[in-house]
């Protein structure tokens, strides 16, 4: 006996829920974590390439600005900084960065993505850019993406490279320095 449609839907739909599940667990999340943070936020619009990681963790770090999580920025880093560094980045970026990153986001990805990225926030409500460095480091037996923070000083926070263009996909998400 073949499947009716509405089993095949039931069907398809529990597949996929699994892959989604399976995916955001490769992000370092709880799947049902990501999946609510995912329904509570706008989508990033994306330009040029970047792996599941990068992707995920620059994701991570626009939720996390947008809804004013300090604690939950600062547990995204990537290295170990001088004490006190990464908490005042993490409050910086909310300072600065927190209405912009609530509207919509542009996310340009340079670089190969396979071992670290540099990653251009376009904040489009607020007019502001913000660049990320985002890489993997081993935690759990398992690589996990992570965002560099060491921007102690709020005009280091806000300041943006000479390199980076002022709207996105001008250089063809290439980096040029």
């Amino acid at each position: 006996m073949t499947p009716g449609p509405v089993l095949r839907a039931a069907l398809s739909a529990a597949l996929a829920l699994g892959l989604l599940t399976g995916c955001s667990a490769d992000l370092g999340t709880d799947g049902a974590e990501y999946t609510g943070d995912y329904s509570r936020h706008r989508p990033l619009a994306v330009i040029g390439y970047p792996s599941i990681g990068s992707l995920g963790i620059t994701q991570q770090v626009v939720w996390r600005i947008a809804d004013g999580d300090a604690d939950g920025l600062a547990a995204l880093v990537s290295d170990e900084q001088a004490e006190g560094v990464v908490e005042k980045t993490a409050q910086n970026w909310i300072k600065a960065f927190r209405k912009g990153a609530g509207g919509k986001v542009t996310a340009e990805f340079y670089d190969e993505g396979s071992y670290r990225q540099t990653v251009v926030l376009y904040l489009h409500d607020t007019g502001q850019i913000k660049e990320l460095y985002v890489r993997p480091v081993w935690m759990d037996d398992r690589d996990v993406w992570r965002v560099r923070m060491a921007e102690p000083d709020p005009a280091e926070a806000t300041a943006v490279a000479p390199w980076v263009p002022k709207k996105p996909g001008e250089l063809g998400s290439t980096m040029i320095r």
